[in-house]
């Protein structure tokens, strides 16, 4: 929560370090206390509405349109309750990513998913540096991509959220595996929530198929993690879900930086 939440609630006229301690403080303890909330409850949809109920202010959702953020799209649309929904156009989708946003517009109507695009003159910047495709180059120019188009885009988007919702699992990758329902994220002092954490894989596709959630097409290809057009590919047999992304890479764990936070050079050096 932000800080002037914290100190209106407190009554009090702290200083910036003082305000800054008791976000922190209240923060952390709302999260753990989600937490725990969270994982006692069984139905997505009641996991939404507890988050909706307990953390103040605009809580958001990013949504990728993947199948988990499909999922928690359709479960919001259902709670009653008031989500900031949006997603970053990174200006390298897939055509049928685009489809895909405006059937769950259509779906779920009058539900709106705010599109946020990169900075035009940072995208200049990096392109006119590294070329075109200057991300397949090295994993530092892949992560300077992805800080252009995705990590900034996102930090403007959660700028003065409490509680931010992500689609991510456990069982998504090796990375992943220690997710937990709620955390605070000190980076931009709010709770990061993740209401499907402890979901399979076939816990997920029962809820789509039960549910007639709209999907990405590309799932039906062979795509089960669908990122920028240049950078998935449709995954082998017995390949991890995740190993179409940035597969010239031989990197373990690798993320663009939404959930993580690598340190890429600047677009502008």
């Amino acid at each position: 929560m932000s800080q002037s939440q914290v100190q209106a609630r407190a009554g009090g006229t702290a200083g910036a370090q003082t305000g800054h301690s008791a976000v922190k403080s209240t923060g952390e303890a709302l999260a753990a206390s989600l937490d725990a909330t969270l994982a006692k409850i069984d139905t997505l949809e009641e996991r939404l509405i507890a988050i909706a109920d307990a953390i103040p202010g605009r809580v958001t959702f990013s949504t990728s349109l993947g199948l988990e953020d499909q999922a928690v799209l359709h479960a919001m649309a259902t709670t009653g309750r008031a989500f900031d929904i949006f997603t970053l156009d990174t200006g390298r989708h897939f055509p049928e990513t685009l489809e895909t946003l405006e059937a769950s517009e259509l779906r779920y109507a009058p539900l709106k998913i705010r599109v946020v695009f990169p900075d035009a003159a940072d995208v200049e910047m990096l392109v006119a540096r590294d070329g075109i495709m200057g991300f397949r180059q090295s994993i530092e120019a892949r992560k300077a991509c992805c800080d252009v188009r995705k990590v900034r885009p996102l930090n403007k988007a959660l700028k003065g959220a409490t509680g931010w919702i992500t689609g991510m699992r456990r069982d998504q990758s090796a990375g992943r595996a220690h997710v937990p329902f709620a955390s605070w994220d000190a980076e931009h002092e709010l709770v990061k929530l993740n209401p499907i954490a402890d979901w399979s894989l076939e816990t997920l596709d029962a809820y789509i198929e039960k549910n007639a959630v709209p999907v990405n097409p590309l799932h039906a290809r062979g795509f089960p993690s669908i990122g920028c057009q240049p950078c998935t590919r449709a995954i082998r047999p017995g390949e991890d879900i995740r190993a179409g992304r940035w597969w010239w890479e031989n990197e373990d764990g690798k993320e663009c930086g939404l959930h993580n936070r690598p340190k890429p050079k600047e677009a502008h050096a």
